[in-house]
């Protein structure tokens, strides 16, 4: 053998080990580029709220969410460049994990980081399922155990005069514009805390901490942190408007249920310009200990190390559950989606048919084109955050034969075999909600009652935020924990400034009113009011409590008036807490 050969082989070794570290070196620099991205344009918030600029609030919503696909993809360009003929070998990338684990180690945010290089790499190989050998994975730890790292905050003791206190928290969160009275928000703060923890005793506060990070969302401003009493402690976020006169307090929330509310997965995503996100994450579960991790990261516009964390989680509860079978989820049997979930988890798994039954005539393009609306939406507490995941690896013994047989004989296009696993190539994942047809039949009369009326609320919530649901069906409504109607079937979804509302025509003689269906003529996008109540499953006792509250919305000159202020650049405000806890102005 010559002399040189083994010199070239350990050039080429070290040539090799000098690519993987470029490599990683160029997908952490990546990375970067988007934390970097994300941040620009979240910090806009803060000016958009001060300047009142909704409309640009909104796009920058829609920017931010965008913006993680944008850098994925100039990362991949830049590592294809890179690696050349290379880029999918299989052994490099398992080299160019390691140096990139060991690049991020000392980062309080290194998963995040982790979930970006998976992307990446899921991109390159087109991996279905998991490869463990080029991603990161760890199903048996929660990723936040290990930071010890406090997220940064005002820490406030309480002396005599609760109202001197909050005029200091109000002093240490400034505006470009002034508030419109401090000595009166902060009164108005003190005494509302006191009210509602008047069960710790005579001087409930002893002690605030607020992150110093301020949270935005639509239109409001949020401080969001604890309140310590003699012996326990509890949420404690401070709600601001900036209102014609300036900025001022509206709200004090500190039950826990309207804290989930404010951070549930029915909202929109916050702008909170936080310097690491794992340390406002372990902060954020002491206000929230029954909220999921994946549900804490996405709310704070992480959503991609959100869908991360959901998979880590589930697939956690799967290995803890491996002879319990998926099923079709309870509720009437889609048109155009088919609905299964792991009854022991709080998750559905929704596919998206081959064919759609009578009388749906949506493509299956124009179905995700709707979910892809309502995901950059804004979704004021009424549309359910539906994720978007592919090429999930399931064995097949853990679905039931009859769910088993329709996925592969009427979703072929979401869904194939490999040997004894599934693969589904394309599915959408949601929170499970109790359908709202099933609920108002499980629940005492008054909670019926109760729910009809919110679903009420819910399209009107919807309409004026430019979403008409189409399909009006109690079967298309889910009940939240928290006792809240939720849409959550969005196939024929569209906005409400691309319907014609219209009112009944009158018939013009008998055999036209006596006419097997619609005598008139009726285009694709025509709505008529009047109809909805005639199709809704309601008692009359349900239905009359729906009308005295809500009955404008079956009334076309209702729509019509929302219709005209949504073309004319108005947003309703829909604030995203009861007005119990709102404070008197």
């Amino acid at each position: 053998m010559s002399a040189e050969l083994p010199v070239q082989i350990e050039n080429a070794v070290t040539s090799k080990r000098e690519l993987a570290l470029r490599a990683a070196e160029t997908i952490r620099d990546g990375f970067s580029d988007y934390n970097r991205l994300f941040s620009e344009i979240t910090q806009r918030a803060k000016r958009r709220f001060e300047e009142r600029d909704w409309g640009a609030a909104r796009q920058d919503a829609v920017d931010r969410i965008e913006s993680y696909d944008l850098c994925v993809g100039r990362s991949t360009d830049a590592v294809s460049e890179l690696l050349g003929k290379a880029a999918l070998d299989h052994a490099l990338w398992s080299q160019i994990r390691d140096f990139y684990a060991e690049l991020i180690a000392p980062l309080i945010d290194q998963e995040l980081n982790k979930t970006f290089f998976n992307t990446l790499s899921r991109r390159f190989f087109k991996t279905r399922g998991v490869d463990p050998a080029i991603e990161f994975v760890a199903l048996d730890i929660e990723p936040t155990d290990r930071i010890a790292h406090p997220v940064a905050r005002h820490a406030y003791a309480v002396s005599a005069d609760l109202s001197q206190l909050f005029e200091r928290v109000l002093q240490d969160f400034p505006f470009a514009l002034a508030y419109q009275d401090i000595p009166r928000c902060a009164d108005l703060i003190a005494r509302a805390l006191q009210d509602q923890l008047a069960d710790w005793g005579e001087h409930p506060v002893h002690a605030v901490e607020l992150m110093q990070t301020v949270f935005y969302r639509e239109r409001r401003a949020y401080l969001v942190g604890r309140v310590f009493g003699e012996k326990r402690y509890g949420p404690c976020v401070i709600a601001l408007v900036n209102g014609e006169n300036g900025v001022r307090a509206d709200a004090v929330i500190t039950r826990r249920e309207h804290i989930a509310i404010l951070f549930g997965y029915t909202r929109s995503y916050f702008h909170a310009d936080l310097p690491t996100v794992g340390d406002a994450v372990v902060f954020l579960r002491t206000l929230l200990p029954k909220k999921s991790i994946d549900e804490i990261y996405t709310v704070l516009g992480r959503a991609k190390q959100g869908k991360t964390e959901r998979y880590r989680h589930f697939y956690r509860h799967l290995l803890g559950a491996p002879n319990e079978q998926f099923v079709h989820a309870e509720g009437e049997k889609g048109m155009v989606m088919l609905v299964f979930t792991l009854p022991s988890y709080p998750l559905v798994f929704k596919l998206i048919r081959d064919r759609f039954a009578f009388p749906k005539n949506v493509a299956r393009e124009e179905v995700q084109a709707k979910y892809r609306l309502v995901f950059h939406h804004d979704r004021v507490g009424r549309l359910v955050d539906a994720q978007e995941f592919r090429f999930l690896r399931f064995r097949k013994a853990q679905f039931a034969p009859a769910l088993l047989e329709e996925l592969l004989d009427g979703c072929k296009e979401s869904v194939y075999q490999e040997g004894e696993d599934l693969v589904v190539s394309h599915c959408y994942i949601e929170r499970r909600l109790r359908p709202l047809n099933l609920y108002i039949k499980e629940v005492d009369a008054a909670m019926a009652i109760k729910a009809a009326v919110d679903y009420g609320q819910a399209i009107k919530d919807l309409a004026r935020s430019n979403i008409f649901p189409g399909d009006l069906l109690l079967k298309n409504f889910g009940m939240s924990r928290t006792g809240r109607a939720i849409f959550y079937d969005y196939d024929e979804l569209c906005l409400v400034t691309e319907c014609r509302f219209r009112a009944l025509p009158t018939a013009r003689y008998d055999d036209e009113e006596m006419h097997h269906g619609a005598w008139y003529h009726v285009d694709d996008n025509d709505v008529f009011p009047e109809q909805f109540p005639r199709f809704l499953g309601l008692s009359e006792e349900q239905k009359q409590a729906l009308l005295a509250e809500h009955g404008e919305i079956f009334d076309v000159r209702w729509w019509l008036e929302v219709q005209e202020r949504l073309r004319s650049g108005g947003y309703a405000d829909i604030p995203p807490y009861y007005n119990e806890v709102r404070l008197g102005q």
